[in-house]
């Protein structure tokens, strides 16, 4: 399974949350410790690309993305050492639907919405022509890869989205369950995912199966104080949102309760359990 942080508050370099902490982004692409696989076993390397999206004085967010692991671009260091932001994402793949290419990394980007997810649809390359025949021409050309996380997002668009986040992903869960029925498949969808518009983070956790991919999230000053003894710490009323804690503590984080919907804006947490 997929990796990914997600930050919201004041502004503060990129390296600070995805390259710097002792497990950070970059190191749980060699190293995760909560990321499974359908099976149950441990998938500690998430080397099927990276990608970063992020909020500066323009309402649509930049972009980069590649194909090679977090590990091994230098591309990586230079552009987190040298932006700032006050909103960004940041994702590592591994890979279980769609090749391993650019346009299959994550984060994914529709007008000034982002979007990344770490999960999977179940047999979503017998629904997919389903799925995807909802979409009008415009939302359909926007796909550029062959995951189904870029198929959810687009199809979250299509239900409303940009307007409604909260109803568009619950709309979106129970058109792929519809699907499933359909074609007489067992429902299996597992969604760890995080949204931006640029002014709020969104996040989502749900699965149809008991056991849920982890989240977290701290507004902690100290989540971040492993870096080294002379970091900063993270600015007061600002959110980090993670797959897995990036320092070597749980301590300073809060696990995102199952089945929920939570926003992070103005300072403010607002946990919603999804209507599914």
């Amino acid at each position: 399974m997929c990796r990914w942080i997600a930050y919201i508050g004041d502004e503060i370099y990129l390296e600070n949350i995805i390259i710097k902490p002792s497990s950070s982004l970059v190191e749980q692409s060699l190293h995760a410790k909560l990321s499974y696989s359908h099976d149950g076993k441990i998938l500690s390397t998430n080397g099927d690309g990276f990608g970063i999206g992020w909020y500066y004085h323009k309402n649509q967010p930049g972009l980069f993305k590649s194909s090679e692991p977090a590990w091994a671009n230098e591309n990586i260091n230079e552009i987190c050492s040298q932006t700032k932001a006050h909103i960004f994402m940041s994702h590592i793949r591994a890979a279980s639907t769609g090749s391993v290419q650019r346009n299959n990394s994550h984060p994914f980007k529709y007008n000034n919405i982002l979007f990344q997810h770490n999960g999977y649809i179940k047999d979503f390359t017998l629904i997919r022509k389903d799925m995807l025949y909802i979409l009008d021409n415009k939302l359909f050309n926007e796909i550029k890869g062959t995951t189904d996380s870029e198929a959810f997002f687009m199809i979250a668009i299509y239900f409303g989205l940009e307007k409604s986040p909260k109803i568009a992903i619950e709309k979106t869960i129970k058109f792929i369950l519809d699907l499933h029925q359909k074609h007489n498949i067992a429902p299996k969808i597992q969604l760890s995912c995080a949204i931006s518009d640029g002014n709020s983070i969104f996040t989502i956790r749900y699965s149809t199966l008991k056991k849920q991919n982890t989240q977290f999230y701290s507004t902690d000053v100290n989540c971040l104080t492993d870096i080294d003894n002379k970091f900063n710490k993270m600015p007061q009323n600002s959110f980090v949102i993670v797959s897995e804690p990036i320092n070597n503590s749980f301590q300073n984080w809060n696990e995102v309760p199952p089945s929920s919907f939570v926003t992070f804006s103005n300072a403010k947490t607002k946990i919603e359990p999804l209507n599914i």
